[in-house]
């Protein structure tokens, strides 16, 4: 017993700890950079995200989007909601979610109240309008 104590307790201050290596040198064709500089450069220019919303209704009556749009603000406040018109419909489009089953997950919630809602792609995104 005594000795197990000994190299369970003291064994460990014997032991020699290196540090690793931290200079890693990495050769990178010509071809390859220029590609990741053109994917940066076109990617920079770039403010939204394509993601997954939620559409509850799809309406000619502008009236009747408001309307909807204010009940959906009073049963779901912690979720984002927005109109968008296309010509002639005025679309309320809810959260922005990264996934499909993100977006999967909350539609499920909302199906009890909006039977026909359903989830759609959207390129149109600000990253920080994403739900996690």
């Amino acid at each position: 017993m005594r000795r197990l104590l000994f190299v369970l307790f003291f064994l460990p201050a014997f032991a020699k700890y290196s540090p690793a290596q931290s200079n890693i040198e990495l050769h990178v064709s010509p071809l390859i950079e220029q590609m990741m500089q053109r994917y940066i450069s076109i990617h920079k220019e770039r403010t939204t995200v394509t993601g997954w919303r939620i559409q509850l209704l799809a309406t000619t009556d502008r009236q009747r989007m408001e309307r909807e749009l204010q009940r959906f603000r009073s049963l779901y406040p912690s979720l984002s909601a927005k109109w968008v018109h296309s010509q002639p419909y005025y679309k309320i489009r809810v959260g922005a979610f990264e996934t499909k089953l993100d977006a999967l997950r909350i539609l499920q919630l909302i199906k009890q109240d909006y039977p026909g809602a359903y989830i759609t792609l959207d390129n149109t995104i600000k990253p920080e309008e994403l739900v996690y």
